[in-house]
């Protein structure tokens, strides 16, 4: 009889999802989590890439990677070192908003768990600056 271990995936290895609903509209939150401070805070201070498959990406702490998708005010996905990164915004009603990161293709159940209190951590520091600005 196998178990399976939660987070890990047949073809994606261990992966991790972090996601909240904001009270703030889809595109107020695409506008900030697309933009210079946004990306600051999920993928990383003086990352900046252009919005397109293929464009490259580096982080001012070493961190390189290329965007794999990009569909303007739903989706981008990223590699993010060895793993690969989406961040999604999509609607939930009454003019709220959900936000998504996740991580996938990780080594580790340890990683994985790392992985979820960073994320936890970035969705409150995007949470307070997008009360910030309202």
């Amino acid at each position: 009889m196998s178990t399976r271990s939660t987070g890990l995936t047949k073809d994606a290895g261990w992966e991790v999802g972090v996601s909240r609903t904001l009270p703030h509209s889809p595109a107020a939150v695409w506008e900030f989590i697309s933009g210079s401070r946004g990306v600051a805070l999920w993928l990383g201070a003086g990352a900046r890439f252009a919005p397109e498959p293929g464009a490259p990406y580096e982080t001012d702490a070493g961190v390189t990677g290329e965007v794999r998708g990009y569909r303007p005010g739903d989706r981008m996905r990223v590699t993010y070192g060895d793993t690969t990164l989406q961040v999604a915004v999509s609607a939930a009603g009454g003019g709220r908003s959900v936000l998504v990161f996740h991580q996938e293709r990780m080594a580790s159940p340890e990683e994985r768990e790392r992985q979820r209190a960073h994320w936890q951590r970035v969705m409150d520091q995007v949470a307070d600056a997008l009360d910030d600005l309202a």
